[in-house]
């Protein structure tokens, strides 16, 4: 299997630009699936707390970048929606959240909002004993005595003891975010949900501060008020600019050019 990363066939949710260079590093196995950027493109590219893979690599070995609450070792670990980065040095803390171009962007928060994550319900199963397993939209598996919550639902993640700390039904009234598609990075109020027979996905009718928009339940995910008010509070979201990406792009392409030598 191949060890490098074509910029032009990058998921569309990453903030690197396709066309300044060929390649760039490529997601290892974890969270997120094909949509997980590598912790190396956040700290250099996005971020600029790097200049190259090398500087990364001893960057991690100092534990000093935490994602949700556990030190990262590895920089092509995926980071994706929702995660928490946290820079104990620096006293940095940063929600991964979709921008208005499905792009993911890094938005600061305070340490209290770093204890804890956001994750939608994407799966239920019930467990021997009566326990319920609930499989999170990052692949993440938690136990809970909560035969409320559904698939759809949001919860937030203790990042300590991994617990669930709030839980957000998904009905008609509820906050939300739509996190791919068109309407990306919009915010707004659930007006109707729409119920297609057979096996075509639901729409949703949400109601946003600039008009009335229409998406793909599985583009929904159910926030918080304190969500967006942290949003509010927060400092301009990061993202990769193309000064930043043609800087990194002759780094990416001799770091690719090592790893295509040690496949062959």
């Amino acid at each position: 299997m191949t060890r490098h990363q074509k910029r032009l066939s990058v998921p569309k949710s990453w903030p690197v630009e396709r066309k300044t260079a060929a390649y760039t590093v490529k997601a290892d196995a974890g969270p997120h699936g094909e949509s997980g950027v590598p912790l190396l493109i956040v700290l250099r590219d996005v971020l600029g707390y790097a200049n190259s893979r090398k500087e990364t690599r001893y960057a991690l070995e100092q534990d000093n970048v935490l994602v949700n609450g556990q030190p990262a070792s590895d920089e092509e670990r995926p980071i994706g929606m929702f995660d928490i980065l946290e820079f104990t040095e620096r006293d940095e803390h940063y929600r991964v959240f979709p921008d208005e171009g499905g792009r993911l962007a890094l938005t600061a928060i305070d340490a209290d909002s770093a204890g804890s994550r956001l994750g939608k319900v994407v799966g239920k199963t019930q467990e021997a004993g009566g326990h319920t397993q609930l499989t999170l939209h990052d692949g993440a598996t938690l136990r809970s005595g909560d035969d409320q919550i559904s698939p759809n639902d949001s919860v937030v993640v203790s990042n300590d003891d991994k617990s669930i700390v709030a839980h957000f039904p998904y009905e008609e009234g509820a906050l939300v975010t739509a996190v791919r598609g068109t309407h990306a990075g919009e915010i707004g109020r659930i007006d109707q949900i729409q119920v297609t027979p057979g096996s075509s996905k639901n729409n949703v009718l949400i109601e946003g501060d600039d008009g009335r928009f229409e998406t793909v339940e599985d583009y929904v995910v159910v926030i918080d008020e304190n969500f967006t008010d942290d949003e509010g509070e927060a400092e301009p979201d990061v993202t990769a600019t193309d000064e930043d990406e043609a800087d990194a792009g002759t780094d990416d392409e001799s770091d690719d050019a090592e790893e295509v030598s040690d496949d062959e």
